[in-house]
Protein backbone atom coordinates (compact mmCIF):
# COMPACT_ATOMS: atom_id res chain seq x y z
CA UNK A 1 0.00 0.00 0.00
CA UNK A 2 0.94 3.67 -0.62
CA UNK A 3 0.68 5.81 2.08
CA UNK A 4 -2.05 7.62 1.44
CA UNK A 5 -5.57 8.88 3.00
CA UNK A 6 -8.78 8.47 1.60
CA UNK A 7 -10.45 11.70 0.82
CA UNK A 8 -13.67 13.99 2.57
CA UNK A 9 -17.59 13.88 1.63
CA UNK A 10 -17.03 17.42 0.46
CA UNK A 11 -13.52 16.34 -1.64
CA UNK A 12 -11.61 17.92 -4.24
CA UNK A 13 -13.00 21.58 -2.90
CA UNK A 14 -12.58 23.89 -5.71
CA UNK A 15 -10.81 21.20 -8.33
CA UNK A 16 -9.83 22.54 -11.05
CA UNK A 17 -9.83 26.21 -10.14
CA UNK A 18 -5.87 25.91 -11.32
CA UNK A 19 -6.71 23.83 -14.62
CA UNK A 20 -10.84 24.02 -15.19
CA UNK A 21 -9.55 27.55 -16.02
CA UNK A 22 -7.24 27.02 -18.99
CA UNK A 23 -9.01 23.55 -19.93
CA UNK A 24 -12.68 21.71 -18.82
CA UNK A 25 -12.66 19.96 -15.43
CA UNK A 26 -8.86 19.60 -14.50
CA UNK A 27 -7.46 19.24 -18.35
CA UNK A 28 -4.40 20.54 -18.79
CA UNK A 29 -3.94 21.92 -22.06
CA UNK A 30 -0.51 23.29 -21.90
CA UNK A 31 1.88 20.72 -23.89
CA UNK A 32 4.15 23.28 -25.61
CA UNK A 33 4.58 26.87 -26.58
CA UNK A 34 4.76 26.47 -29.60
CA UNK A 35 1.26 25.18 -30.01
CA UNK A 36 0.07 27.75 -27.42
CA UNK A 37 1.06 30.44 -30.07
CA UNK A 38 -1.87 29.59 -31.79
CA UNK A 39 -4.03 28.75 -28.96
CA UNK A 40 -3.50 24.72 -29.60
CA UNK A 41 -5.06 25.10 -33.30
CA UNK A 42 -4.28 22.15 -35.69
CA UNK A 43 -2.05 20.38 -33.04
CA UNK A 44 -2.94 16.91 -34.69
CA UNK A 45 -2.15 17.89 -37.91
CA UNK A 46 1.25 19.89 -36.68
CA UNK A 47 4.94 18.87 -37.34
CA UNK A 48 6.70 21.79 -35.60
CA UNK A 49 9.42 19.52 -33.60
CA UNK A 50 9.13 17.31 -31.18
CA UNK A 51 6.74 18.19 -29.19
CA UNK A 52 4.21 17.35 -31.71
CA UNK A 53 4.03 14.07 -31.05
CA UNK A 54 2.36 14.67 -27.55
CA UNK A 55 -1.15 15.17 -29.44
CA UNK A 56 -0.66 12.81 -32.27
CA UNK A 57 1.77 10.11 -32.73
CA UNK A 58 2.06 9.93 -36.48
CA UNK A 59 3.84 13.57 -36.54
CA UNK A 60 7.01 11.86 -35.85
CA UNK A 61 6.87 10.58 -39.68
CA UNK A 62 7.21 14.61 -40.80
CA UNK A 63 10.20 15.11 -38.48
CA UNK A 64 13.78 14.73 -40.10
CA UNK A 65 16.68 13.15 -38.09
CA UNK A 66 17.23 12.94 -34.37
CA UNK A 67 15.05 16.43 -32.72
CA UNK A 68 14.78 17.52 -28.92
CA UNK A 69 12.44 20.51 -27.52
CA UNK A 70 11.95 22.00 -24.21
CA UNK A 71 10.65 24.55 -22.35
CA UNK A 72 7.90 25.60 -20.16
CA UNK A 73 4.30 27.40 -19.91
CA UNK A 74 4.06 29.83 -16.60
CA UNK A 75 0.19 29.93 -15.41
CA UNK A 76 -0.93 32.81 -13.46
CA UNK A 77 -4.33 32.51 -12.45
CA UNK A 78 -6.93 34.46 -10.76
CA UNK A 79 -9.86 33.32 -9.71
CA UNK A 80 -12.43 33.76 -7.71
CA UNK A 81 -15.43 32.11 -6.14
CA UNK A 82 -17.79 34.71 -4.14
CA UNK A 83 -21.00 33.96 -2.43
CA UNK A 84 -22.67 33.02 0.62
CA UNK A 85 -23.14 30.28 3.15
CA UNK A 86 -26.70 29.88 5.15
CA UNK A 87 -27.06 28.00 7.65
CA UNK A 88 -30.71 25.81 9.32
CA UNK A 89 -30.04 24.30 12.21
CA UNK A 90 -32.99 23.27 15.08
CA UNK A 91 -30.71 25.53 17.57
CA UNK A 92 -31.79 28.20 15.28
CA UNK A 93 -35.73 27.55 15.33
CA UNK A 94 -36.26 29.60 12.34
CA UNK A 95 -33.72 31.67 11.79
CA UNK A 96 -31.37 31.21 9.12
CA UNK A 97 -27.87 32.20 9.67
CA UNK A 98 -25.94 33.67 6.61
CA UNK A 99 -21.91 33.82 6.62
CA UNK A 100 -19.96 35.73 3.53
CA UNK A 101 -17.69 32.69 2.40
CA UNK A 102 -16.29 33.97 -0.85
CA UNK A 103 -12.97 33.04 -1.75
CA UNK A 104 -10.18 35.51 -3.86
CA UNK A 105 -7.56 34.20 -5.95
CA UNK A 106 -7.23 30.30 -4.22
CA UNK A 107 -4.79 29.31 -6.86
CA UNK A 108 -1.68 30.16 -6.62
CA UNK A 109 0.69 30.56 -10.17
CA UNK A 110 2.91 27.60 -11.31
CA UNK A 111 5.11 26.43 -13.98
CA UNK A 112 4.33 23.12 -16.48
CA UNK A 113 7.17 22.03 -18.04
CA UNK A 114 7.95 19.33 -21.07
CA UNK A 115 10.20 17.27 -22.78
CA UNK A 116 10.47 15.75 -25.99
CA UNK A 117 12.36 13.91 -28.19
CA UNK A 118 12.25 12.48 -31.92
CA UNK A 119 14.31 9.91 -33.84
CA UNK A 120 14.28 8.95 -37.22
CA UNK A 121 15.00 5.27 -37.75
CA UNK A 122 14.67 5.42 -41.94
CA UNK A 123 12.12 6.58 -44.67
CA UNK A 124 9.39 4.59 -42.81
CA UNK A 125 9.69 4.62 -39.08
CA UNK A 126 10.49 7.27 -36.36
CA UNK A 127 10.26 6.80 -32.36
CA UNK A 128 10.12 9.19 -29.47
CA UNK A 129 9.87 9.76 -26.22
CA UNK A 130 7.85 13.00 -24.16
CA UNK A 131 7.24 13.58 -20.50
CA UNK A 132 4.86 16.02 -19.99
CA UNK A 133 1.49 16.45 -18.02
CA UNK A 134 -2.18 16.26 -18.99
CA UNK A 135 -4.25 17.23 -15.70
CA UNK A 136 -3.03 19.20 -12.53
CA UNK A 137 -4.13 21.71 -10.08
CA UNK A 138 -3.30 23.08 -6.87
CA UNK A 139 -5.43 25.26 -4.46
CA UNK A 140 -5.84 26.64 -1.16
CA UNK A 141 -7.25 28.73 1.36
CA UNK A 142 -7.45 28.92 5.05
CA UNK A 143 -8.05 25.92 7.23
CA UNK A 144 -10.33 28.76 9.33
CA UNK A 145 -12.21 29.76 6.00
CA UNK A 146 -16.09 30.40 6.00
CA UNK A 147 -15.99 27.52 3.35
CA UNK A 148 -13.16 25.40 4.43
CA UNK A 149 -15.74 22.95 5.24
CA UNK A 150 -16.38 22.46 1.62
CA UNK A 151 -12.33 21.48 1.07
CA UNK A 152 -9.21 24.55 2.04
CA UNK A 153 -6.87 22.59 0.62
CA UNK A 154 -6.47 20.15 -3.18
CA UNK A 155 -3.60 19.70 -5.33
CA UNK A 156 -3.10 17.03 -8.35
CA UNK A 157 0.04 16.66 -9.72
CA UNK A 158 0.22 14.42 -13.30
CA UNK A 159 3.32 13.35 -15.13
CA UNK A 160 3.08 11.30 -17.87
CA UNK A 161 6.25 9.01 -19.70
CA UNK A 162 5.23 8.33 -23.23
CA UNK A 163 7.27 6.23 -25.72
CA UNK A 164 5.91 6.44 -29.19
CA UNK A 165 6.14 5.09 -32.91
CA UNK A 166 5.15 6.52 -36.21
CA UNK A 167 4.79 4.07 -39.56
CA UNK A 168 5.05 6.06 -42.80
CA UNK A 169 2.85 4.03 -45.02
CA UNK A 170 3.57 6.30 -48.21
CA UNK A 171 3.44 9.83 -49.40
CA UNK A 172 -0.10 10.65 -48.17
CA UNK A 173 -0.74 8.41 -44.95
CA UNK A 174 1.22 8.40 -41.55
CA UNK A 175 -0.08 6.59 -38.24
CA UNK A 176 1.60 6.19 -35.01
CA UNK A 177 0.72 4.76 -31.30
CA UNK A 178 2.06 5.26 -28.07
CA UNK A 179 2.06 4.06 -24.53
CA UNK A 180 0.92 5.81 -21.94
CA UNK A 181 2.69 5.67 -18.28
CA UNK A 182 0.67 8.42 -15.82
CA UNK A 183 1.88 9.26 -12.60
CA UNK A 184 -0.33 11.05 -10.18
CA UNK A 185 0.18 12.57 -7.11
CA UNK A 186 -2.75 14.46 -4.63
CA UNK A 187 -3.47 15.67 -0.95
CA UNK A 188 -7.00 16.69 -0.22
CA UNK A 189 -8.03 18.35 2.89
CA UNK A 190 -11.12 19.70 4.52
CA UNK A 191 -11.57 21.76 7.30
CA UNK A 192 -13.93 23.01 9.99
CA UNK A 193 -14.90 26.87 9.50
CA UNK A 194 -14.23 29.82 12.06
CA UNK A 195 -18.27 29.98 12.60
CA UNK A 196 -18.45 26.92 13.96
CA UNK A 197 -16.90 28.10 16.65
CA UNK A 198 -19.82 30.94 16.80
CA UNK A 199 -22.38 27.98 17.23
CA UNK A 200 -19.92 25.88 19.61
CA UNK A 201 -19.72 29.01 22.22
CA UNK A 202 -23.53 30.36 22.05
CA UNK A 203 -25.11 29.98 24.91
CA UNK A 204 -28.64 29.47 23.27
CA UNK A 205 -26.50 26.09 21.94
CA UNK A 206 -27.36 22.84 23.95
CA UNK A 207 -24.16 21.72 25.87
CA UNK A 208 -25.08 17.96 23.60
CA UNK A 209 -24.90 19.61 20.85
CA UNK A 210 -22.04 22.10 21.60
CA UNK A 211 -20.09 18.77 22.85
CA UNK A 212 -20.17 17.32 19.08
CA UNK A 213 -19.00 20.11 17.26
CA UNK A 214 -14.99 20.42 16.82
CA UNK A 215 -13.02 23.76 17.20
CA UNK A 216 -12.74 25.76 13.65
CA UNK A 217 -9.60 24.73 12.28
CA UNK A 218 -10.17 20.73 13.34
CA UNK A 219 -9.08 18.19 10.61
CA UNK A 220 -12.41 16.67 8.83
CA UNK A 221 -11.50 14.47 5.78
CA UNK A 222 -8.19 14.41 4.09
CA UNK A 223 -5.91 12.56 1.69
CA UNK A 224 -2.41 12.49 -0.30
CA UNK A 225 -1.09 10.19 -2.16
CA UNK A 226 0.02 8.38 -5.67
CA UNK A 227 -0.26 5.91 -8.03
CA UNK A 228 0.94 4.90 -11.18
CA UNK A 229 -0.85 4.14 -13.91
CA UNK A 230 -0.93 2.91 -18.17
CA UNK A 231 -3.31 4.04 -20.97
CA UNK A 232 -2.32 4.36 -24.77
CA UNK A 233 -2.88 6.78 -27.76
CA UNK A 234 -3.17 6.05 -31.99
CA UNK A 235 -2.85 9.11 -34.05
CA UNK A 236 -3.06 8.90 -38.10
CA UNK A 237 -2.56 11.68 -40.92
CA UNK A 238 -3.86 12.02 -44.56
CA UNK A 239 -1.66 14.72 -46.78
CA UNK A 240 -4.64 15.21 -48.95
CA UNK A 241 -1.35 17.28 -50.72
CA UNK A 242 1.72 19.50 -50.17
CA UNK A 243 -0.49 22.51 -48.90
CA UNK A 244 -3.30 20.76 -46.96
CA UNK A 245 -3.28 18.04 -44.47
CA UNK A 246 -5.66 16.13 -41.55
CA UNK A 247 -5.06 14.61 -38.55
CA UNK A 248 -6.72 12.33 -36.45
CA UNK A 249 -5.63 11.39 -32.73
CA UNK A 250 -7.32 9.61 -29.90
CA UNK A 251 -5.57 9.36 -26.15
CA UNK A 252 -7.54 6.61 -24.30
CA UNK A 253 -8.28 6.73 -20.50
CA UNK A 254 -6.20 6.48 -17.37
CA UNK A 255 -7.63 4.94 -14.45
CA UNK A 256 -5.49 5.90 -11.16
CA UNK A 257 -6.12 4.28 -7.86
CA UNK A 258 -4.92 5.76 -4.82
CA UNK A 259 -4.77 3.61 -2.20
CA UNK A 260 -3.95 4.18 1.67
CA UNK A 261 -5.04 5.15 4.77
CA UNK A 262 -7.95 7.26 5.92
CA UNK A 263 -8.06 9.86 8.17
CA UNK A 264 -9.51 12.90 9.92
CA UNK A 265 -12.80 13.44 12.41
CA UNK A 266 -15.28 11.87 10.54
CA UNK A 267 -13.50 8.94 9.62
CA UNK A 268 -11.29 8.20 12.87
CA UNK A 269 -13.23 10.05 15.31
CA UNK A 270 -10.54 11.56 16.60
CA UNK A 271 -8.77 7.94 17.57
CA UNK A 272 -5.72 6.85 16.64
CA UNK A 273 -6.80 4.50 13.87
CA UNK A 274 -5.58 3.27 10.98
CA UNK A 275 -8.23 2.64 8.31
CA UNK A 276 -7.18 0.98 4.81
CA UNK A 277 -8.97 2.83 1.59
CA UNK A 278 -8.64 3.31 -1.71
CA UNK A 279 -10.22 5.85 -4.38
CA UNK A 280 -10.62 5.41 -7.94
CA UNK A 281 -9.95 8.00 -9.97
CA UNK A 282 -10.07 8.21 -13.97
CA UNK A 283 -8.54 10.66 -16.28
CA UNK A 284 -11.01 10.59 -18.89
CA UNK A 285 -10.42 10.01 -23.20
CA UNK A 286 -9.94 12.48 -25.78
CA UNK A 287 -9.72 13.20 -29.21
CA UNK A 288 -8.67 15.13 -31.79
CA UNK A 289 -9.42 15.88 -35.69
CA UNK A 290 -6.94 19.26 -37.01
CA UNK A 291 -6.58 20.40 -40.13
CA UNK A 292 -3.17 22.43 -41.59
CA UNK A 293 -3.80 24.64 -44.64
CA UNK A 294 -0.46 26.41 -46.36
CA UNK A 295 -2.38 29.08 -47.80
CA UNK A 296 0.16 30.87 -49.71
CA UNK A 297 3.92 30.71 -48.71
CA UNK A 298 4.10 33.57 -46.40
CA UNK A 299 0.75 32.32 -44.55
CA UNK A 300 -0.95 29.04 -43.08
CA UNK A 301 -4.44 28.18 -41.39
CA UNK A 302 -4.86 25.68 -38.37
CA UNK A 303 -8.08 24.23 -37.03
CA UNK A 304 -9.02 21.96 -34.29
CA UNK A 305 -12.51 20.18 -32.56
CA UNK A 306 -11.51 18.64 -29.51
CA UNK A 307 -13.68 15.87 -27.61
CA UNK A 308 -13.20 14.80 -23.86
CA UNK A 309 -15.06 11.94 -22.06
CA UNK A 310 -15.54 13.50 -19.32
CA UNK A 311 -18.83 11.60 -18.63
CA UNK A 312 -16.90 8.88 -16.70
CA UNK A 313 -16.72 11.91 -14.16
CA UNK A 314 -19.68 11.11 -12.36
CA UNK A 315 -19.36 10.10 -8.95
CA UNK A 316 -16.37 9.85 -6.58
CA UNK A 317 -16.59 6.17 -4.23
CA UNK A 318 -13.78 5.29 -1.23
CA UNK A 319 -13.79 1.94 -0.84
CA UNK A 320 -12.58 0.32 2.79
CA UNK A 321 -11.49 -3.43 1.90
CA UNK A 322 -9.79 -3.76 5.69
CA UNK A 323 -10.97 -4.89 8.52
CA UNK A 324 -10.57 -1.62 9.89
CA UNK A 325 -13.82 0.69 9.14
CA UNK A 326 -14.59 3.69 9.53
CA UNK A 327 -16.58 5.32 12.72
CA UNK A 328 -19.73 4.96 10.57
CA UNK A 329 -18.61 1.22 9.78
CA UNK A 330 -19.29 1.62 5.95
CA UNK A 331 -17.26 -0.21 3.16
CA UNK A 332 -17.60 2.36 1.12
CA UNK A 333 -18.31 5.96 1.00
CA UNK A 334 -19.98 8.06 -1.66
CA UNK A 335 -17.74 11.12 -1.70
CA UNK A 336 -19.31 13.19 -4.58
CA UNK A 337 -21.41 13.38 -7.19
CA UNK A 338 -20.05 14.73 -9.90
CA UNK A 339 -22.34 14.36 -12.62
CA UNK A 340 -20.27 15.74 -15.24
CA UNK A 341 -20.53 15.72 -19.36
CA UNK A 342 -18.87 15.18 -22.16
CA UNK A 343 -17.02 18.82 -23.59
CA UNK A 344 -16.11 20.30 -27.05
CA UNK A 345 -13.26 22.27 -27.69
CA UNK A 346 -12.92 24.42 -31.21
CA UNK A 347 -9.84 26.43 -32.17
CA UNK A 348 -8.70 28.26 -35.13
CA UNK A 349 -4.90 29.76 -35.94
CA UNK A 350 -2.57 31.01 -38.14
CA UNK A 351 1.21 31.21 -38.52
CA UNK A 352 2.81 33.75 -40.71
CA UNK A 353 6.24 33.66 -42.22
CA UNK A 354 7.66 37.38 -42.02
CA UNK A 355 11.32 36.93 -42.74
CA UNK A 356 13.71 33.72 -42.38
CA UNK A 357 14.23 34.47 -38.98
CA UNK A 358 10.92 35.65 -37.71
CA UNK A 359 7.33 33.30 -37.96
CA UNK A 360 3.93 34.96 -36.19
CA UNK A 361 1.47 33.17 -34.92
CA UNK A 362 -2.31 33.75 -33.32
CA UNK A 363 -5.43 32.09 -32.45
CA UNK A 364 -8.63 31.69 -30.91
CA UNK A 365 -10.12 29.14 -29.22
CA UNK A 366 -13.89 28.22 -27.43
CA UNK A 367 -13.00 25.74 -24.41
CA UNK A 368 -16.92 24.50 -23.51
CA UNK A 369 -17.56 23.50 -20.02
CA UNK A 370 -18.11 19.55 -18.63
CA UNK A 371 -21.00 21.07 -15.81
CA UNK A 372 -24.46 21.67 -16.59
CA UNK A 373 -25.42 24.95 -14.55
CA UNK A 374 -27.51 22.63 -12.01
CA UNK A 375 -24.90 20.49 -10.95
CA UNK A 376 -22.06 22.94 -10.91
CA UNK A 377 -20.19 23.15 -7.14
CA UNK A 378 -17.73 24.63 -5.17
CA UNK A 379 -15.35 21.48 -6.02
CA UNK A 380 -15.39 22.32 -9.10
CA UNK A 381 -16.58 25.46 -10.45
CA UNK A 382 -16.43 24.89 -14.39
CA UNK A 383 -17.46 27.14 -17.24
CA UNK A 384 -17.01 28.20 -20.82
CA UNK A 385 -13.94 29.79 -21.04
CA UNK A 386 -12.04 31.91 -24.24
CA UNK A 387 -8.72 31.97 -25.62
CA UNK A 388 -7.03 34.52 -27.14
CA UNK A 389 -3.07 33.96 -28.50
CA UNK A 390 -0.13 35.22 -29.93
CA UNK A 391 3.39 33.75 -30.56
CA UNK A 392 6.89 33.90 -32.75
CA UNK A 393 9.33 31.60 -33.36
CA UNK A 394 13.26 33.18 -34.04
CA UNK A 395 15.38 30.81 -35.75
CA UNK A 396 18.39 31.56 -34.01
CA UNK A 397 20.73 29.14 -35.73
CA UNK A 398 20.38 26.74 -38.42
CA UNK A 399 19.61 24.11 -35.90
CA UNK A 400 18.01 26.01 -32.82
CA UNK A 401 14.46 27.27 -32.93
CA UNK A 402 13.32 29.36 -29.95
CA UNK A 403 9.35 30.04 -29.74
CA UNK A 404 7.64 32.33 -27.45
CA UNK A 405 3.69 32.68 -26.39
CA UNK A 406 1.33 34.24 -24.36
CA UNK A 407 -2.37 33.62 -23.84
CA UNK A 408 -5.34 35.26 -21.78
CA UNK A 409 -8.04 32.91 -20.96
CA UNK A 410 -11.53 34.14 -19.85
CA UNK A 411 -14.12 32.98 -18.65
CA UNK A 412 -17.68 33.96 -19.67
CA UNK A 413 -21.07 34.02 -18.90
CA UNK A 414 -22.77 32.79 -16.05
CA UNK A 415 -21.28 30.10 -13.97
CA UNK A 416 -23.80 30.08 -10.85
CA UNK A 417 -23.11 27.62 -8.15
CA UNK A 418 -25.78 26.28 -4.91
CA UNK A 419 -24.19 23.30 -3.17
CA UNK A 420 -25.60 22.06 0.37
CA UNK A 421 -23.56 20.13 2.90
CA UNK A 422 -24.68 18.11 6.09
CA UNK A 423 -23.36 19.06 9.28
CA UNK A 424 -23.05 15.79 11.08
CA UNK A 425 -26.82 16.22 11.13
CA UNK A 426 -26.68 19.35 13.37
CA UNK A 427 -27.21 22.07 10.46
CA UNK A 428 -27.74 22.08 6.76
CA UNK A 429 -25.04 24.21 4.91
CA UNK A 430 -26.07 26.09 1.75
CA UNK A 431 -23.35 27.83 -0.18
CA UNK A 432 -25.14 29.92 -2.97
CA UNK A 433 -22.34 32.12 -5.43
CA UNK A 434 -20.76 31.88 -8.63
CA UNK A 435 -17.39 31.71 -9.90
CA UNK A 436 -15.19 34.48 -11.89
CA UNK A 437 -11.59 34.32 -12.97
CA UNK A 438 -9.22 34.69 -16.03
CA UNK A 439 -5.56 33.39 -16.25
CA UNK A 440 -2.85 34.55 -18.25
CA UNK A 441 -0.36 31.80 -19.65
CA UNK A 442 3.52 32.71 -21.05
CA UNK A 443 5.89 29.80 -22.76
CA UNK A 444 8.92 29.57 -24.14
CA UNK A 445 10.22 26.44 -26.41
CA UNK A 446 13.87 25.28 -27.36
CA UNK A 447 13.79 22.90 -30.28
CA UNK A 448 17.13 21.35 -31.62
CA UNK A 449 18.12 19.42 -34.58
CA UNK A 450 20.93 17.25 -34.23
Amino acid sequence: MKKTSLTLAMTLAFLGTTSQIHAAGFQLAEYSSTGLGRAFAGEAAMADNAASQSRNPAMLSYLEGRQLSAGGIYVVPNIDVTGDIAISSPVFGDQVMHVPASAHDVAGPALVPNFYYSNQLNDQWTWGLTVNSNYGLATEIDKTHAAALFGNETAITTVEFNPNIAYKVNQQFTIGAGVRVVYGEGSISATTPYWVDGIKYNPAVPAEVAARLPESGTSLKAMEGDDISYGWKAGASWQINPQHRIGLAYHSGVELELDGYASGLLYDGGQDLSIEGYLPIELPAFAELATHHQISEKFALHASINWTQWSVFDELVAYFPGEQKPISGVDSDLVKDENFKDNWRYAVGGTYQLNHDWALRAGLALDTTAVEDDYRTTTIPDADRLWFSVGASYQATENLTIDFAATYIKMYGDAPINEAQDLAGLALVNFSGEATGDVWLAGIQFSYKM
